[in-house]
């Protein structure tokens, strides 16, 4: 009976894993990929100016990466404040 309790307990926890990355994966599947504010579409398909459109991606990918790195951050603190404690 245990040994039964045991293996219905780790295909819960699998099953509950298994959830978890489906539900991950289904948050960063691009589904709208293709949006953009009507604005900034307008203003770059009137012109034929290269740079304002590279200034758009720039601004974009500077947003993009900010968070990351905030969260890459906050990580490494978190990891240093656990191993310190650890140790002591």
């Amino acid at each position: 009976m245990v040994i039964k309790s045991k293996v219905k307990s780790q295909k819960s926890k699998a099953s509950w894993f298994l959830k978890v990355i489906i539900a991950i994966a289904y948050c960063l599947m691009p589904i709208a990929s293709i949006a953009q504010c009507a604005m900034c579409r307008a203003s770059l398909e009137s012109e034929g100016n290269t740079m304002k459109a590279e200034a758009v991606n720039d601004g974009i990918v500077y947003l993009m990466v900010i968070p990351y790195i905030l969260v890459g951050v906050v990580g490494v603190v978190v990891y240093r404040m656990y191993a310190k404690k650890k140790q002591e």
